[in-house]
């Protein structure tokens, strides 16, 4: 019986102590604020603007011809009411064309910014992560949780380490501070 007693006792402490070794460092960041705060990404943002300015710049000239076109015809019915059927045809197919250049024009822009915007933002974003590592790293962080997503309902109690990512980056601590929930 002495046996049986020794061995569940030596089993529990096991237990006990590979539970307690077991615990992880747990912390959060609010990654958007971090992007926010890094100058890299607003040096991304403005370009990313100005790309998509340029595109709508053309997209209104493509809406100008169109609209030139339907006042165009919309002129032609005015003066010659007995416009033929197949002038008729010939010029909606002009602007039935115009208006499809505008939709596929609108469609590529979209394409474009989208690529554009991975283009300068994917550094930054790889930028921010490996700081968001290194910093968990040297803070023996486990798990590091992104606040930012809200997805979280309920979770562990953890450190916030967007000061130290911040520090990491050379960003001052005081630059783009998130909004309290």
């Amino acid at each position: 019986m002495k046996k049986y007693v020794i061995i569940a006792v030596v089993a529990l402490t096991g237990f006990c102590s590979v539970k307690a070794s077991a615990q992880s460092k747990i912390a959060h960041i609010n990654t958007q604020a971090l992007i926010e705060a890094m100058p890299e990404s607003k040096k991304a943002q403005t370009e990313i603007e100005t790309f998509a300015g340029n595109l709508e710049k053309e997209s209104k000239t493509l809406i100008d011809e169109y609209n030139k076109k339907m006042k165009a015809f919309d002129d032609e019915l005015a003066k010659t009411p007995t416009m033929s059927e197949t002038m008729k045809e010939v010029k909606a197919k002009e602007i039935q064309e115009a208006q499809q250049r505008i939709q596929q024009f609108q469609q590529v822009a979209q394409e474009k910014i989208g690529q554009k915007q991975n283009e300068l933002l994917r550094p930054v974003y790889d930028k921010a992560r490996k700081a968001i590592e290194d910093v968990a790293k040297e803070k023996g962080y486990n798990y590091v949780l992104d606040s930012s997503q809200g997805g979280l309902l309920v979770s562990p109690a953890g450190d916030d380490i967007l000061a130290a990512v911040k520090t990491k980056l050379g960003i001052s601590a005081t630059a783009a501070a998130p909004a309290t929930k």
